[in-house]
Parts: structure tokens; C-alpha cells; sequence
């Protein structure tokens, strides 16, 4: 079993912040899960380079386009590793082997007759880098940013997109590729109302890949961008990577880039005749004060804010857990404070503290040799069912949400058994029960907080005698006779 993970490609214009950590960490989250359940997973993600907007930003800072792109791309993998982001590749668009498929690919298209030559009027949108209608003529600003654009009017080649409007529209009608749900109507709307054949070079702008069948012109950077789906996986050039694992599974997009994805990106997918994505899932944005988190806005939160603050792992379970995946969340530091408190102190890590506690006290660090109680086993089964079905169904915080039902048990079950207590009865059932419960609980959060997790079997004492990759172990109990690590606090309260 395989499964292909893709997060966009983040422009090197500005350093990343909590909307490109949102998806990274989402689609990380996903891999680890799948990897868990044993799939081959092939998680890419990357940078992407050129265009216009890439040499503007480095001419600001007084750069080549290369040296910018150099030096962000270098910085989003410093971040990737800080937020342990475990991709199977970090793509460039700047690599010659991702250059040579989009020229390729250019190629494939032009022979086909799906790309032509003709003039292009109209407006262009920097910050987008889309070719863009304005609502209003008379002040033309882009209709996704609302900022000025630009009026250009140069021979350029063409791909027939509105070709593919009638297949686009079955495909999305008749598949489950758009998601959430929801966003379909959006789509299926935007074609309806008329698809314009798409201009696929740029004349006057240098930093981009060349264009192959005319030296004259660059290849727009859209159709670069979305060309690392394939490059990623070998496509032209590793046939066995690519056949392994071509579909994409998932794709994990933001919701401003949804026509790109959902219209642009399948059209080019069946010009080439290639299966199409299985899933592409757009998900919302961070908002402060109702409005987008962006660098235009100058409202950015920087994922080093969070980290140096409470941890990365801390950092990861708030934005999987606060608002459902696919919708707007407002951000807020008392809300992250609350969540962080609430369930990481008070209800996970508070659980295991006194669990540690009591077997030391009773059983000298020992965990005793028993068997879990028949409710907890149940529970787990019921929880982890649910959990791996949110799961996959890209619903992190309704699995996340499973999770805490056996959590809350657990700490419920402590308090009515009291095993702190001289007459208590079944000592040693009740601890290892709960220790059992607090190894599968630990499983299943291992894809959110993976480093706590590691901790909490070293606590345990188990992280040698498990297989802590793989959710099978959810099945198999604690050997008997092991001793308990350390004892530490998990997570320190915030005020």
C-alpha cells in the first residue's frame, strides 16, 4: 500500500509563517498517521522560485533572484526541521532535473496542439502571479487580493483550457477529488461562467524557466509550480518512482489557490493523460481580528514566537486541534494558553504524572503484571476505529477529539477507583489498565506530537519494547516487569 502527500510549493519571497506551518504540519501529520498504518508514504514538499514576483522581492533586497531564492529556501528547511516535518523530499523549482520535465512537459502539450500561439490583453496580478479579471475596469485591482494590477498586452502561447471545461465538469461532478464538499459548487460555478484559454509564457519577465520551443520567453510560473507534483516523483526521468506511487493520495492546498489546483492542474493532468489527484483538500485560513494572517497585512505570527514560547510540539497540536480542517479559525493567545493548559497539562499530562506516581509509590516503579480491564479494551477499539476514520478523512481535530474520550475515561477511572487509597481494591489491575490506556493513547497522538511522545514511552519505560511505528501495537499489551523511566513533568502550566 502507498500513499503520495503533497503540500504546495512556498514562494521564497518572505519567510514562512503560521498559514505555510499549517498545511506543512497537517500534511505531516497525514504521513506519519498513514506510515503508522502502514503505507509506503512519499511526502514532497518544497520551494517554489520564479516568476516576477521573486525578482522584484530580490532587487528590494538588493539580490540576484538565486541568491533570494538560496537563502529562503534554506530557511523554510530550518523550519520544517524545527516543527519536525518528516518529508520524503524538499523540491526547488530551481533544480535542472524539475526544469527539464516543465520543458518536457511544454513539449508534450505543444506536439498535442493543446498549446498555441497568440495575444494576450489583459491584466496581470504580481502578487498572484495570475492573469486575472478585474471587477472594475475603471480601478482595476486582482479580485482574490484587492491589490493594483498590471495591464500588459504581448504575444504569447496559449493552453486550451477552455477545452476542458465539459471533462473538468464531469470529473468534479462524477469524483471526490475537491474537498471539502462544499468548495465543489465554487468550482463547478467558476467554469460554468466561461474558462479562458490559459497564457503559459511571459516575455519581458527573465527569471524563469526558459522556454523550450522559443528562447524569447519564459515559462509562466503556475505551470512551473504545479509541475513538481510529477517532477517530485520521478515523473520522465524514474519511471519506478513514479509508477509506484502516481496518483496523488492527498494534496493539501490553501483556499486561495483553489482554482489553480482544481481547474488549471487537472486540465494540464488530462492533456497528458494521466490520472488525476485522488483528493485535493483546501483548507482555511488563520484569521486575527476576522481578518487573513498574511505578510501584506502585517498581522504574520511567526512559528519561532510559539516554539520558543511553549514547544513545538504545543505549537503543532493547537492548529490541528483548535478549528476543524477546511474552515477559517480565528487566532487568539488566550485561546492557544486555554487549549494548551486545559489539555496538555491538566488532562494528558496530568494523567500520566500521577499514573508514573502511583507506581512507584505501590510497585517500587514496577508496572505490575495484570490484564487491562474489558471496558478500557472496548473503549480503545471504539476510539481508535473513530480516530483512523477522522483521520482520513483529513478531520484532524474531530480525531484528535476521539482521542480525548478515552483520556477523559482514563483520568474518570483513576478518580472513581482511587488506587491512591489503602482499601482500594485491584491495585494492580487499575494501574496497568491505565498504563495500557496511556501506551494507545500515546500511539495515536504520536502523529501530532511525536517528540512528547517519545518522552512518554521513555517515562513509560517502553520505548524499547514496542513497535512505537506501527498502530498494531495498540493490540499487543506491556511486556510484564518493566521498570518506569524518569518521571518529569510533561508540560509546565502557563499563566
Amino acid at each position: 500500500m502507498k500513499f503520495y502527500i503533497t503540500t504546495p510549493l512556498y514562494y521564497v519571497n518572505a519567510k514562512p509563517h503560521i498559514g505555510h506551518t499549517y498545511t506543512t504540519v497537517a500534511a505531516d501529520c497525514l504521513a506519519r498517521f498513514y506510515r503508522m498504518s502502514g503505507y509506503d508514504v512519499f511526502f514532497l514538499t518544497g520551494t517554489d522560485e520564479h516568476g516576477q514576483k521573486i525578482s522584484i522581492a530580490a532587487e528590494n533586497e538588493g539580490l540576484l533572484p538565486e541568491e533570494l531564492a538560496d537563502k529562503i529556501s534554506q530557511i523554510y528547511k530550518k523550519t520544517w526541521e524545527k516543527l519536525n516535518i518528516s518529508y520524503t523530499k524538499f523540491i526547488r523549482t530551481t533544480e535542472k532535473q524539475h526544469q527539464e520535465v516543465v520543458k518536457n512537459v511544454f513539449n508534450k502539450l505543444y506536439e498535442k496542439g493543446d498549446i498555441y500561439k497568440g495575444q494576450y490583453q489583459g491584466y496581470y496580478c504580481i502578487h498572484c502571479e495570475s492573469y486575472v479579471i478585474p471587477e472594475e475596469k475603471e480601478n482595476p485591482l486582482c479580485p482574490d487580493c484587492k491589490r493594483n494590477v498590471e495591464k500588459i498586452s504581448e504575444t504569447s502561447y496559449f493552453f486550451k483550457l477552455s477545452a476542458y471545461s465539459e471533462k473538468l465538469l464531469k470529473v468534479i461532478e462524477e469524483s471526490e477529488f475537491i474537498k471539502p464538499d462544499f468548495r465543489k459548487k465554487e468550482i463547478t460555478n467558476f467554469i460554468k461562467e466561461g474558462l479562458y484559454d490559459l497564457c503559459l509564457t511571459r516575455k519581458n519577465v527573465k527569471w524563469g524557466i526558459p522556454c523550450p520551443i522559443d528562447e524569447n520567453y519564459t515559462i509562466y510560473v503556475w505551470f512551473d509550480a504545479l509541475l513538481n507534483y510529477l517532477s517530485g516523483v520521478g515523473y520522465l526521468y524514474d519511471n519506478n518512482t513514479f509508477e509506484k506511487y502516481w496518483p496523488v493520495d492527498v494534496q493539501l492546498i490553501g483556499k486561495d489557490i483553489m482554482r489553480f489546483h482544481n481547474i488549471i492542474w487537472p486540465a494540464i493532468l488530462m492533456s497528458l493523460q494521466l490520472p488525476l489527484p485522488k483528493t485535493i483538500f483546501a483548507h482555511g485560513w488563520w484569521t486575527m481580528s476576522k481578518e487573513k494572517i498574511s505578510k501584506s497585512k502585517g498581522n504574520v505570527i511567526s512559528p519561532d514566537d510559539f516554539i520558543n514560547e511553549y514547544g513545538v510540539d504545543p505549537f503543532r497540536y493547537f492548529i490541528m486541534r483548535e478549528i476543524p480542517f477546511g474552515l477559517d479559525g480565528e487566532y487568539s493567545e488566550s485561546a492557544f494558553k486555554k487549549r494548551y493548559n486545559s489539555d496538555l497539562v491538566n488532562d494528558f499530562g496530568n494523567l500520566l504524572n500521577r499514573t508514573l506516581n502511583l507506581i512507584e509509590k505501590n510497585f517500587n516503579g514496577i508496572i505490575p503484571d495484570s490484564s487491562s480491564e474489558e471496558e478500557i479494551t472496548n473503549l480503545t477499539d471504539e476510539v481508535f476505529e473513530n480516530y483512523s476514520k477522522k483521520m482520513k478523512e483529513i478531520s484532524f481535530s474531530e480525531g484528535i477529539e476521539e482521542i480525548w474520550k478515552l483520556i477523559n475515561y482514563l483520568n474518570k477511572y483513576l478518580d472513581t477507583k482511587a488506587p491512591w487509597r489503602q482499601t482500594s481494591e485491584n491495585k494492580d489491575k487499575v494501574i496497568y489498565s491505565v498504563v495500557e490506556g496511556i501506551k494507545n493513547v500515546s500511539l495515536m497522538l504520536s502523529p501530532i506530537i511525536p517528540e512528547t511522545i517519545k518522552r512518554v514511552f521513555q517515562m513509560i519505560g517502553i520505548e524499547n519494547k514496542i513497535n512505537k511505528e506501527n498502530f498494531s501495537s495498540i493490540k499487543e499489551r506491556i511486556p510484564c516487569g518493566i521498570k518506569t523511566g524518569k518521571r518529569e513533568v510533561l508540560y509546565i502550566r502557563k499563566k
